[in-house]
């Protein structure tokens, strides 16, 4: 089964980063956020070649349990493995719009912002999660971000909190006709004809990780760069497999290295981690 060192290897073989030219004439292409969404299944699933649709279709059902829509988090879940959230931005140092999904550590089947499909894919609880950040032109990828939500996001404790106590605190307001909603509230009937409805939605941002992690690389002058920090302890779950293709691979611009950042939920603690780099 595929992991993200698989598609880390994948990406540093293909050294093909113009999406455009990857996917035209496949008609898959509906804007750049679902090309790079492809791109980025492909990676996982090493069908960057092959055009056969039957086929490529055929390796994506062997690898994933959920390939999933624009509207819920995540974009995609391999068997067994973990959940793929990927998020476009056109500004390098950008913040990640989430919409109405605050950040994730993993992701969990009971969450009322994912799809039934994806509750319904596996037998499952709870997955890690991976961020995909992609900085992209019309056509090329410029800059690949995979980042784990246990080292990027808090506890979902953190954000429940402040959500209800929003939630609640909308709800507190006399004389209001409220509707029973999943969002942080709704209103109904607010002018006097009782013909104009109000919703309340939240509109999650998080920085982007070239500043989160700015203390960890900075950008290179390359063309194209890979970033991919992971928990040491992730990294050794993975099969010997997986882990020896990337150490042992010598590409001009790729690199591992052993680093440490910040707790998500105590700064002051420092979680071991893999920084993997490709600048091309």
């Amino acid at each position: 089964m595929t992991n993200i060192l698989e598609a880390i290897f994948n990406i540093v073989e293909i050294q093909n980063f113009n999406v455009n030219a990857v996917y035209s004439g496949r008609n898959r292409m509906n804007g750049m956020g679902s090309a790079l969404e492809s791109y980025v299944i492909d990676a996982f699933a090493d069908t960057f070649d092959i055009d056969d649709e039957p086929s490529r279709m055929k390796i994506h059902n062997e690898n994933f349990s959920w390939l999933g829509n624009q509207n819920n988090p995540p974009d995609a879940m391999i068997k067994g493995g973990d959940a793929i959230e990927v998020k476009k931005i056109q500004s390098l140092n950008a913040n990640i719009a989430l919409n109405s999904s605050y950040p994730k550590s993993t992701i969990r089947s009971k969450s009322t912002l994912i799809a039934k499909g994806c509750r319904d894919c596996e037998t499952w609880t709870e997955r890690d999660i991976i961020y995909v950040i992609g900085n992209t032109s019309d056509t090329v990828i410029k800059s690949l971000w995979l980042v784990y939500g246990s080292i990027y996001a808090a506890e979902h404790e953190t954000y429940e909190l402040i959500k209800n106590i929003i939630k609640t605190g909308v709800n507190a307001i006399p004389n209001v006709d409220f509707a029973d909603t999943k969002e942080l509230g709704g209103v109904k009937k607010v002018d006097p004809l009782g013909i104009t409805n109000l919703r309340i939605r939240g509109m999650w941002h998080i920085q982007n990780p070239t500043k989160v992690f700015n203390y960890l690389h900075s950008k290179s002058d390359k063309d194209f760069e890979l970033v991919c920090i992971l928990p040491v302890t992730k990294y050794n779950s993975f099969p010997i497999e997986s882990r020896t293709k990337l150490e042992k691979l010598s590409k001009v611009g790729y690199r591992m290295s052993e680093v440490q950042v910040r707790d998500p939920n105590n700064p002051a603690n420092l979680i071991d981690c893999k920084l993997i780099t490709f600048c091309f």
